[in-house]
């Protein structure tokens, strides 16, 4: 998997060819200074002091302020900083073309250099703020605001109450699924721009399903219900007010609230609460502590206006989790090879399957801390182990296959596909290319006429035959899915 790009801390080449004290280049992706050529690195650097010289070091040092912020920047092309960006640099190509030179072939070097340096910052920033993957991100955090205004903001900006079912919180999981598997090719802003989406939608989710339901105890304290509770009752009511409140920040549907709005309004609740007198009472007091965390729980998702600016978080190359899971990611390929190699020799001794059930629970055990792309990472290892455990599975069950006389002619023909289908799904396990290459399409479309002849399978009334047929089709099925997450060049 590829790694993120990132602004080097190294020094860089002066105009002059010397080192530049302060001065930063990019490294690893970002743009790149273009190198001297060898008859202008053969030529004695000019006098440092000459006017048109200092001219470009001062050019060359604002560059080098603005380098970091272009390498980072991941909004779009209608956003204020990349406007501002880009009319800085713009601005700053002008003043080098306006360097006087001579007609000095030193001078003109350097001045050529300078030039390439700030065309490639122009350039590095529109691909970026226009690369598909971006384009694509914004897409998917367009439709996730549309679905949020519809189904949580609107009701509740119209009196009514926001209705949470199984409908909505799957409709937010498949777009959280989907930016996950947006491909970043490894650049920071577009890491950057998936990481602020993926946090917010998330930080919706948590909000959206950790709601408290409003509660009313009858209590023997009086005939009616207690004092308290009323009050935390009307407390609640202000708490589904500001979850939607903070619904519309995270998700950019708010024009008129801020989050230290919100924050105020959440805190002046949380004093309301400590001011009622529960004491002697365990149920209204552990009423009072639930409403407490849920305001707790929504004040901590008002920092996200930094989220993503940190580049740890992003970066998940860096992270103690991913590294776990590429450990096991790294043994399951060990033990991929040899079973593939003992199976190419006939040998089924070889049977890794407790070994491979123990790194499905290493994996259980990785905690993904809510992150959905540590989540997407630890389910790609999980299907890899299972695709080995099934393959063995199925090799297991064709050598201990002994069909009697009366076997339905149905159900020899199924075992015939699957012992097809496990030729395959070798093939499949051993498989290390991409979608364009020949071999992918011949597998899948091998894979596809099997499931094209189990469909051609008529049980004629045998339930053995059906139940067969149907775990075979899911088998052929899953070896498909596998090739495909396979060859999908998905990166966290």
């Amino acid at each position: 998997m590829k790694r993120a790009y990132c602004w080097s801390t190294k020094i860089c080449t002066s105009l002059f060819g010397k080192p530049f004290d302060g001065g930063k280049r990019m490294d690893h992706g970002g743009p790149q200074q273009q190198q001297q050529h060898p008859m202008e690195q053969q030529q004695p650097a000019y006098h440092p002091q000459h006017p048109a010289m200092m001219r470009l070091y001062e050019i060359q040092k604002e560059v080098a302020s603005l380098g970091p912020q272009v390498c980072t920047f991941s909004g779009l092309q209608n956003d204020r900083d990349y406007k501002r960006l880009e009319r800085e640099l713009t601005r700053l190509l002008l003043d080098v073309d306006q360097v006087d030179t001579e007609g000095k072939p030193e001078l003109q070097g350097a001045r050529k250099r300078a030039a390439q340096e700030v065309e490639g910052l122009l350039r590095y920033l529109e691909e970026n703020a226009t690369h598909p993957s971006r384009l694509a991100i914004e897409q998917l955090s367009y439709e996730a605001r549309q679905l949020v205004d519809e189904r949580v903001v609107a009701p509740q900006r119209a009196g009514g109450v926001t209705e949470i079912n199984d409908e909505l919180v799957d409709a937010l999981q498949q777009l959280v699924l989907r930016l996950t598997q947006v491909k970043t090719e490894g650049r920071v802003p577009l890491r950057k721009a998936r990481y602020r989406a993926l946090t917010r939608l998330c930080a919706v989710q948590d909000v959206i399903e950790g709601r408290t339901q409003q509660q009313t105890l009858s209590l023997p304290l009086s005939g009616d219900t207690h004092e308290a509770v009323n009050c935390i009752n009307q407390v609640m009511v202000k708490v589904s007010v500001a979850r939607s409140q903070l619904v519309a920040l995270l998700m950019g549907l708010s024009g008129r609230d801020s989050c230290a709005h919100l924050s105020r309004i959440l805190t002046e609740m949380q004093v309301e609460l400590d001011a009622l007198d529960v004491s002697g009472n365990a149920v209204i007091r552990n009423y009072r502590k639930q409403v407490v965390e849920e305001i707790n729980g929504l004040l901590k998702h008002l920092d996200l206006e930094g989220e993503g600016d940190d580049t740890r978080r992003y970066d998940l190359a860096q992270n103690n989790s991913i590294r776990e899971i590429e450990g096991v990611r790294a043994h399951i390929s060990h033990l991929r090879e040899g079973v593939l190699r003992h199976c190419v020799m006939g040998d089924l001794s070889f049977r890794p399957k407790a070994e491979l059930q123990g790194l499905l629970t290493q994996l259980d055990q990785v905690d993904t801390a809510k992150n959905p792309c540590i989540r997407e990472a630890r389910r790609r290892a999980v299907v890899e182990v299972q695709a080995v455990i099934t393959f063995l599975d199925l090799r297991e069950a064709l050598a201990r296959r002994q069909p009697g006389p009366n076997e339905h002619p149905s159900h020899r023909a199924v075992w015939q596909v699957l012992g097809s289908l496990s030729e395959l799904q070798a093939q499949v396990l051993g498989f290390d290319g991409k979608r364009v290459d020949k071999s992918y399409m011949i597998l899948e479309e091998l894979l596809t006429k099997q499931l094209l002849a189990l469909d051609a399978v008529d049980p004629q009334g045998d339930e053995t035959t059906k139940v067969a047929r149907k775990q075979a089709v899911k088998f052929a099925q899953n070896i498909l899915n596998y090739l495909d997450m396979k060859t999908d060049e998905w990166e966290y």
